[in-house]
Formats: C-alpha cells, sequence, structure tokens
C-alpha cells in the first residue's frame, strides 16, 4: 500500500527523535562509563594499588624487648633472658605422631605440655608453626640442631624470656609477668595489638602490673610476602622495636634480702623509709613466694600450696593488709591533744588499771596501773589509761585530723597491688558506714588504735618518719626512669609546733632507752645510733569479764590464729634521723618481744649498709645475735650460689 508524503514525513521525524533518544542515552552511558574508567584508572589508582599490594604483601609485629627493674644500685631485679625453644610446622613434618616420637628420643618432652601443643596443632594452619618444647636447656637445643635432618618440620629457636634473679625477696614489690588472657583483654578498652600476640606476657601484679606501658615498649614490624594460603614466602623487610624504659627502684636489695631472712618463719611485714627523701629501702612481706613460677604458668599443686598456707604468702602485707595499730597510735592521741592544748607534757593522769566510761571499764595493759602518769610516762610504759582520759578530752575528730595529717588513713601511689588506704575514723564516717552513732568508747577504744582504726605497715612507717622529721615525708618507690630522676618525697613541714614534736620523740627515745620501757631489751648499744620507738600490740580478740578475773591467757597458750599482732616502729639515730622503720608481726604476741628485736636489727644492718658489727648490741645479747647473724650468712651465700647457678 502507498503512503501519501505527509504520512512518510511524520514517520522519519518520529523515527529521528527516537533514534536521537537512544543515540544520546548510548552516548551518555558510554561518556559515564570513559568517566568511571578514568577515576578508577587515574584518580584511584594509588589505592587500587596499595589493595592489591596488600593481598600479597602482609606486616607482623615485632615484640619489643621488656624493659629491666634495678634496685637503687644498679642490681638486677628483673632481666630477659634467653629461653630456647622447640617448634613444630605439621605440613612440613608429614607423619607428626613419629617425628614427635623421634624428637621424644632426643629430649624430655613435659606430657602436659605435648599434649596442649598436639591439640593446638590441630587447630592452627598447617603452615603455622606451634610450640612443642619451651624453656629447653643450651644442650638440648644443640641436640636437636645436629639431627636437624632426622627431623622434618622441627626448627629450634630462641627468644626472650623474663626471669626475676632475687626470687622471692622482690616478689611482692616486683611482682612478676605471665601470657596474656581474655580477662586480661576484656579490661582495656583499646588493647595493644602487641597483646593479641600468642604467648605474649603481660605484668600481673606489682611493679611490672603498675608500670605494664612503660615496660612493654613499642612493637616493630616486619614486611612479608605471601601468597594466596597466607604462606610466607620471603621476608622484604624489618624494623626493630623500641625496647621498654628501663626502672631503677629506691629499694636497697641486699638490706630487702636481710630484712626477709631477719623475719623468715613468721608472718610479718616490714618497711624501711629514708627519713630524708621518702626512698622506700625495703619493703618486705614474709613468707613469699618465687615469682619464676608465674612466668610460664604455675602448677595447679604449687598455686594450691600458697592459697592453703595459712601464712598467707601471696599477699603483700607491707601495703596490702591492714592492722589496728594499737599503742604505735599513741603518738597519734598524744600530739592530737598537745596541739589543741587539750594536756601538757606535764599534766598527769591517774592509772589504777582501768578507767570507766560511760558505765564500762576501759582497761590499762598493766592490771596493777601505772600510778600518775605523765606524757613522757605514758609513753615510756605504754600506760592505756592516761590516752583514755586525753583521748576524751580532745574528741575522735581531732585525733583523726592528726592521724591523716601523720599518713594514717592515706592511699599512698605506689606501683604496687592493692595498696591500701587504711582508715582514721570519724563520727560521719561511722555514720555513712554503719548508720550509728559514734560512741565515747569508740573514742576510748581508738586513743589506743583498737576499734575502727587500721593502718597498714608501710603508713606506720611513713608516721614514724613524720614524726621524726615534721616533715610530710611520702614513699617513694621508682628513682628514676631511663636515667631520668623521679621527684622525691621529702615534703614541706606540718605546721606542728616543734616543741610537741619534741616531747613526743622524747617520749620515744624512753620506750627504746630507759630501763623502765617496754623496748629497752632491745635497744642500740652505739650511743651514736640510739633509737626511738614505740611498741604496739594489737588484739584480735575479745576478752571476757570471766577470763580477765580468772587472768587473761597468755599468748603463747592460744592458738596462732588467736594471738595479738606485735608491732613495732622506730627511727635513728634519734639526734639525726636517717631511717624509720615498722615492722608486724601477725599474731606475734606482745610487741616488745617479737617485733622490736627484728625491727632493731633491721634499722642497724640499714645504718651499717651491712651486718651490724657486735658492739652496736647489748653485751648480753652479742651471743645470740652472733648465731643469728651466721645463720644469715649462711642464707645469703645460698642465694648468691642459687643466682649464680641460674646466670
Amino acid at each position: 500500500m502507498k503512503r501519501n508524503p505527509k504520512e512518510l514525513d511524520a514517520l522519519y521525524r518520529r523515527t529521528g527523535r527516537r533514534a536521537l533518544l537512544v543515540g544520546g542515552l548510548q552516548l551518555a552511558f558510554a561518556g559515564g562509563l570513559a568517566l568511571r574508567m578514568r577515576y578508577l584508572q587515574v584518580e584511584e589508582a594509588d589505592k587500587y594499588r596499595l589493595l592489591a599490594e596488600e593481598n600479597r604483601i602482609n606486616i607482623r609485629l615485632l615484640p619489643p624487648a621488656r624493659g629491666r627493674i634495678f634496685d637503687r644500685n644498679g642490681t638486677i631485679l628483673a632481666e630477659n633472658t634467653p629461653s630456647y625453644r622447640v617448634v613444630i610446622v605439621r605440613e612440613d613434618a608429614g607423619d607428626v605422631a613419629q617425628v614427635v616420637a623421634d624428637l621424644g628420643r632426643l629430649i624430655e618432652l613435659d606430657p602436659q605440655e605435648l599434649e596442649d601443643a598436639l591439640e593446638e596443632l590441630e587447630r592452627s594452619a598447617p603452615f603455622l608453626p606451634v610450640t612443642l618444647a619451651d624453656r629447653v636447656s643450651w644442650k638440648d637445643i644443640s641436640r636437636v640442631a645436629v639431627n636437624a635432618p632426622a627431623l622434618p618440620g622441627i626448627t629450634p629457636q630462641v627468644g626472650l624470656t623474663r626471669h626475676y634473679p632475687r626470687g622471692a625477696s622482690f616478689a611482692h614489690v616486683v611482682g612478676y609477668v605471665g601470657p596474656v588472657s581474655d580477662y586480661d583483654l576484656s579490661r582495656i578498652e583499646d588493647p595493644d595489638p602487641l597483646l593479641r600476640i600468642p604467648r605474649f606476657q603481660i605484668g600481673k601484679t606489682g611493679v611490672e602490673a603498675k608500670r605494664e606501658s612503660l615496660l612493654r615498649g613499642k612493637a616493630g614490624a616486619r614486611r612479608v610476602e605471601v601468597n594466596a594460603a597466607g604462606r610466607i614466602m620471603r621476608e622484604l623487610d624489618r624494623r626493630e622495636g623500641e625496647p621498654g624504659a628501663d626502672l631503677q627502684l629506691t629499694v636497697d636489695a641486699d638490706l630487702q634480702e636481710y630484712v626477709h631472712a631477719r623475719l623468715q618463719g613468721q608472718s610479718a611485714a616490714a618497711v624501711v623509709i629514708d627519713c630524708e627523701n621518702g626512698d622506700l629501702r625495703a619493703i618486705a612481706s614474709t613468707p613469699s613466694f618465687d615469682p619464676n613460677l608465674f612466668v610460664r604458668g604455675i602448677s595447679v599443686a604449687d598455686y594450691r600450696a600458697l592459697l592453703e598456707d595459712p601464712y598467707r604468702p601471696l599477699a603483700a602485707k607491707a601495703v596490702q593488709d591492714t592492722y589496728p595499730p594499737g599503742s604505735t597510735f599513741k603518738m597519734v592521741t598524744a600530739l592530737a591533744a598537745l596541739e589543741n592544748a587539750a594536756t601538757t607534757p606535764e599534766d598527769t593522769v591517774y592509772c589504777p588499771g582501768f578507767l570507766e566510761v560511760a558505765n564500762r571499764r576501759f582497761h590499762c595493759w598493766k592490771r596493777g596501773g601505772h600510778g600518775h602518769t605523765d606524757l613522757l610516762k605514758s609513753l615510756e610504759q605504754s600506760c592505756d589509761v592516761y590516752y583514755y582520759d586525753v583521748a576524751l578530752r580532745v574528741g575522735i575528730d581531732r585525733i583523726a585530723e592528726m592521724a591523716r595529717k601523720l599518713g594514717l588513713g592515706e592511699r599512698f601511689d605506689l606501683p604496687m597491688s592493692a595498696v591500701s588506704g587504711g582508715l582514721a575514723p570519724t563520727r560521719e564516717w561511722k555514720a555513712e558506714r554503719y548508720g550509728k552513732d559514734w560512741l565515747i568508747g569508740d573514742t576510748a577504744n581508738s586513743a589506743i588504735g583498737q576499734g575502727y582504726v587500721l593502718a597498714s605497715p608501710l603508713q606506720l612507717a611513713v608516721m614514724t618518719a613524720r614524726i621524726a622529721t615534721g616533715r610530710s615525708v611520702t614513699p617513694r618507690l621508682i628513682r628514676s626512669i631511663n636515667g631520668v630522676e623521679q621527684p622525691t618525697g621529702t615534703g614541706v613541714s606540718l605546721g606542728l609546733n616543734e616543741n610537741n614534736l619534741r616531747q613526743v620523740r622524747r617520749g620515744m627515745f624512753a620506750v627504746s632507752n630507759n630501763r623502765r620501757g617496754t623496748a629497752f631489751r632491745s635497744r642500740i648499744a652505739e650511743k651514736e645510733l640510739r633509737m626511738a620507738g614505740k611498741t604496739g600490740t594489737s588484739q584480735v580478740r575479745n576478752i571476757t569479764a570471766a577470763e580477765r578475773a580468772a587472768g587473761v591467757t597468755r599468748n603463747e597458750d592460744l592458738p596462732w590464729e588467736r594471738r595479738d599482732h606485735a608491732l613495732f616502729v622506730c627511727f635513728a639515730p634519734f639526734d639525726a634521723p636517717k631511717y624509720a622503720v615498722a615492722v608486724v608481726v601477725e599474731h606475734g604476741g606482745g610487741g616488745s618481744r617479737a617485733a622490736a628485736p627484728p625491727a632493731r636489727d633491721i634499722v642497724l644492718y640499714a645504718l651499717y649498709d651491712g651486718m651490724p658489727p657486735l658492739e652496736a648490741y647489748p653485751e648480753a645479747e652479742r651471743s645470740r645475735v652472733k648465731a643469728q647473724q651466721e645463720r644469715i650468712r649462711r642464707e645469703q651465700r645460698r642465694r648468691a650460689t642459687v643466682r649464680g647457678d641460674r646466670a
């Protein structure tokens, strides 16, 4: 059928518009595609080149060397020693069971470690190395290396592990490291990638834990070429990490070991602080434990033995545990009363052996009483009634204020685990804690360091140093970091009346040097080094009226856990205080018998910077002291021999 010209013209116009539309769309698509290709190939070229490179090159972290820890004289306390291990690669070993059996004929394999390694081998990729034996001796490593051709897939390796040459003496101070656990990771908001390296170790307790960020260092890295399966083909380059900082402590290693030896066989703690700058020269808790046991993972049997020991070797008693300070608190009560004009050094209190307070009888330790007693006599002979009386005049709030001024109730910022703040109670504290009013009997109990009052051996040493100097001496444990000296704890004036301090010091001097003083038997014979001190006995049980009437049961007749704690604090020399010492012997009985003798020996060792001469002791004690020193020297030689063997 023949179309007329008008129809043909309209058809051509419609076809032309469609062609233009389709052509325009095709042109736009092609242009967009070209622009996208240009964007990807030109502008984004670097990005995709890097992504392609990362499919071929991996970055592996290199753990840094952990910082070392030294004592004040440069003696190593925590070091990194070579650790040899034997690893296996499953895909190279072929018959794993046969290779392991052959290896077992060359070196001794721990059954438990071997079982764990074989389980890990099954879970791991076939090309990843798994440790079969850790801490292998050099002789065993040599034997494996010589027989390497007959042990396919077996490779001897060397790494670094933590070692503590001084062992138990510094376990509570330095602490120890251990493998990173899931619990460790859960406590850290943004964990360092280093912590995810298998078997990487971090500080668990003590300085190792509290200064972990300094000691850990920064990771290095190596670039390795890998194939599609993730297997390393070759190493391209390496950047070593930055080692951790070296820390120098204020503690003297020899003095620390002497303290441990002197307190051997007792559940006790002792702190020695430098009165001039606050340096902790010794901070010991006994018994202790070998921190090297924890580095690789302590056995269940060893850990259970530590947990079940009634002397609690895992506890850092010097800073963690708090005790009623007993009569060592009497200097606090005395200074509070003197500073607030509640008494004078010449005022006397009559002590018949007890004081009636609110229809309750508060007893003195001396059943027959001390008679008329002034400040010096009250300290010298430790009269309880004197302090009941002056405390009721001055009040608990002023006593608590003085206690805090002298360092009690304060948590010191030391890099040790579980440092306690103790307790200097007030009216408000009891109301908030128990919802009860403060009673007058509470004040009487607090006056002699019983009741709610609690203090750690560290706090008692600080208190003594502050009384000796009149300054706010603050304990310091880190002396330097990478050789950079850290701020000292010299402190400033406490603002106390110097005459009041002098009167209290005179009373402490009488305790150790007057014949009726409670610590006279533990005096220092060397005149220039004489010490001032205060005994303390902290009750851990209530004495009933019936028992008191029949006669109080002696500590030695009670089970160990029901005996009183023994305490002693001192500073020396009296005329120019150098060191302050606090000793607590758990369930040791009387402070004059159980705590004063070791405290005297410890302060003498510190003053002489070594074993003191017999002439420093009263003549009657020299034969006993000589035998004691010989025992300690034998122990020191034994420890030195062990350290030499380990080295």
